[in-house]
C-alpha cells in the first residue's frame, strides 16, 4: 500500500488503509492520582436514550471501565461480495512457458486458447464469491448499526458478530458514497447495548478510544488523542476529519472513536501510510456529519442535500484586496449555472459569498458544506460581497443534481450517470477556450474509477468534438443509442492528452 499522494485517484483512495482508530499506547504514561474523567456532553443522536455516564478510574490512567461500557455496542462486520466472473482457465506454465516469460502479458491480455474460444465467464461457469470484513456500532435498541461505506458497498449479504460472540445477519438500509456512511438492520429483535454521539466536537488534544476489528481479530481496544480537526484528504467533496493519531489497520473501517464519557466523536474510515500499515495519521468522520447522513437514511431512505448552483474557488488574499475584503474568507463565484437557484436569486460571477444565515464561512470547502447540509427547498439568506458593498441575497434551494432524488439526475445530469459536473472551458479560468472542463468527480462513480480528474479538460467524445455539457450529454446518449457498451472520451489531461473509455448503461 501507499500513501494519500499517489497519481490516481482510485489508486489515492485505494491507498488509504481503511480502518478504526486504534489509539496511541500508553506505555510511559506514568501514574495519576484520582484521575476523574470529564462528565459527557448530552446525547444527541437518534436512537439514543441516555448519554454514558462519567467513569472514574482511581489510582492510574486505564480505559478498563470504559471500554467495558462501549464494548459491547461494537461489532464485527462481515459481508459477502460477487467477484466479476472470470474463469483463469489453463496458467502459463501448463502450455511449458516460465514466469516471466514474453508470452506472459499476451496471455494476460488475451488469454489462453481455450479461454479465447469460450470467453471469461462463460455460461455454466459457477458464481465466485469474497469476502470482507469491517466494524460498526450500535446506535439504538432495536439494531441499527453505523459502519463505512466502503465496506458494504458491493455486498450481497451482510453479517455481523457481536462482543459476546453472536451472528446475525443484517441488511443495508441506506449508503452515502459522498461522506462514505452506511446504515444497516439487524433481523434479530433486541435489545441491543448501543452507545451516543457526542453533542460537540473534541479539541485537539482530547483523549479518544477505539474499538474495533483489525485484521478480522475483533474486540481490539487502543487509545490515542485528536491531532487535528477539519482534515481534508480528497477522499470526497465535503471532506471535514478529525485526525487522529491512532493505529489503524485493515478491518478497523466503521469503527467508533469514543470520547472518555463513552459518547462516538467520529467514525474511523482512513490512514495516511506509505508502508500501508499504521504510522499514527488516521481519520475519522465527525459525529455530527454521521448523524446528519443517517438521520437522512433511517427518515428518507437517502441523503437530501441542498444545491445552490455556483461554481467556486477560495478567495485568496491577492483576490481579497482586489475586491476590497478586509480579509481572504469566503468563496468567490466563478460561474453560474443557468436556471439554478443562485441564477435565479440573482448570484453574479465575481460575488464573494462570506456568510450562510449569518455564519461566516471560512474558504469554498465549508461553502460547499453548509449548503449541502440545507434539505432541498429550504431559503438560505447569502451575505454577498459585490462592488464593494455587502448585501443579502435570500436563495431557495432544490435538489443537489446528483441526488437520486432530483429530477435532474441521471440523463439530465451534465455528466450524465457518469459521475461528471461539467462546464464549458471557456468559463473556468486557466481550462482554455475549447472542450469542456471537468469541475467535480463523483467519488466512487464510473469516471472516478476510470481516472478522470478534475481540471481534465474533454475535448471530443465518439470522434465528436464537444464544447459543451450538452454536446457531452448528446454524444453519450447517440453511443448508447447505437447499443455500445463504452463511451470514449479524448482528454486533454495535466499529463498530455490520453483516451478514456467509460463503461455505460443502455
Amino acid at each position: 500500500m501507499s500513501d494519500l499522494n499517489t497519481s490516481s485517484p482510485r489508486r489515492r483512495r485505494r491507498s488509504m488503509l481503511l480502518g478504526a482508530v486504534a489509539l496511541a499506547a500508553l506505555a510511559g504514561a506514568g501514574t495519576v492520582a484520582n484521575l476523574t474523567l470529564a462528565p459527557p456532553p448530552a446525547a444527541h443522536a437518534q436512537g439514543t436514550t441516555s448519554p454514558a455516564a462519567p467513569v472514574v478510574v482511581p489510582g492510574q490512567a486505564s480505559f478498563a471501565d470504559l471500554v467495558d461500557k462501549v464494548k459491547p455496542a461494537v461489532v464485527s462486520v462481515r459481508v459477502k461480495i460477487a467477484v466479476d466472473e472470470q474463469d483463469d482457465g489453463p496458467s502459463l506454465q501448463q502450455f511449458g512457458f516460465p514466469p516471466g516469460s514474453p508470452f506472459e502479458e499476451f496471455f494476460r491480455r488475451f488469454g489462453a486458447p481455450d479461454q479465447r474460444q469460450q470467453g471469461p465467464g462463460r455460461r455454466g461457469a459457477p458464481r465466485r464469491f469474497g469476502e470482507a470484513q469491517g466494524s460498526g456500532f450500535f446506535i439504538s435498541e432495536d439494531g441499527y448499526i453505523v459502519t463505512n461505506n466502503h465496506v458494504v458497498e458491493k455486498s450481497t449479504e451482510v453479517e455481523v458478530r457481536t462482543d459476546d460472540g453472536k451472528t446475525l445477519d443484517a441488511k443495508v438500509i441506506g449508503t452515502d458514497p459522498r461522506t462514505d456512511i452506511a446504515l444497516l438492520k439487524v433481523d434479530a429483535k433486541g435489545p441491543y447495548p448501543f452507545v451516543p454521539f457526542a453533542a460537540t466536537l473534541p479539541r485537539v488534544g482530547d483523549w479518544v478510544l477505539a474499538v474495533g476489528n483489525p485484521f478480522g481479530l475483533g474486540g481490539t481496544v487502543t487509545a490515542g488523542i485528536v491531532s487535528a480537526r477539519g482534515r481534508d484528504i480528497g477522499a470526497g467533496p465535503y471532506d471535514d476529519f478529525l485526525q487522529i493519531d491512532a493505529s489503524v489497520n485493515k478491518g478497523n473501517s466503521g469503527g467508533p472513536a469514543f470520547d472518555l464519557a463513552g459518547n462516538v466523536v467520529g467514525v474511523n474510515t482512513a490512514i495516511a501510510s506509505p508502508s500501508g500499515g499504521s504510522v499514527g495519521i488516521a481519520f475519522a468522520i465527525p459525529a455530527e456529519t454521521v448523524q446528519k447522513v443517517v438521520g437522512e437514511i433511517r427518515d428518507h431512505g437517502t441523503v437530501r442535500r441542498g444545491f445552490l448552483g455556483v461554481q467556486i474557488q477560495p478567495v485568496t488574499q491577492d483576490i481579497a484586496s482586489s475586491l476590497g475584503l478586509d480579509k481572504a474568507e469566503g468563496a468567490i463565484v466563478a460561474r453560474v449555472e443557468s436556471g439554478s437557484p443562485a441564477d435565479k436569486a440573482g448570484i453574479k460571477t465575481g460575488d464573494a459569498i462570506t456568510a450562510v444565515n449569518g455564519k461566516t464561512v471560512k474558504d469554498a470547502r465549508e461553502l460547499s458544506r453548509e449548503i449541502a447540509g440545507f434539505n432541498p427547498d429550504t431559503t438560505v439568506k447569502l451575505d454577498v460581497w459585490r462592488d464593494g458593498k455587502q448585501r443579502a441575497i435570500e436563495v431557495k434551494l432544490t435538489a443537489l443534481p446528483d441526488d437520486p432524488q432530483s429530477a435532474s439526475a441521471g440523463e439530465e445530469n451534465e455528466g450524465g450517470s457518469l459521475g461528471l459536473r461539467l462546464a464549458p472551458a471557456g468559463s473556468v479560468g486557466g481550462a482554455g477556450k475549447e472542450g469542456v472542463v471537468v469541475v467535480g468527480v463523483e467519488p466512487n462513480s464510473v469516471a472516478d474509477e476510470r481516472g478522470f480528474k478534475t481540471g481534465d479538460v474533454i475535448i471530443e467524445v465518439s470522434g465528436q468534438k464537444v464544447e459543451s455539457p450538452a454536446d457531452v450529454r448528446k454524444a453519450v446518449a447517440a453511443v448508447r443509442k447505437e447499443g455500445k457498451k463504452a463511451v470514449l472520451f479524448r482528454v486533454q489531461a495535466q499529463e498530455g492528452t490520453r483516451f478514456i473509455a467509460l463503461p455505460i448503461g443502455n
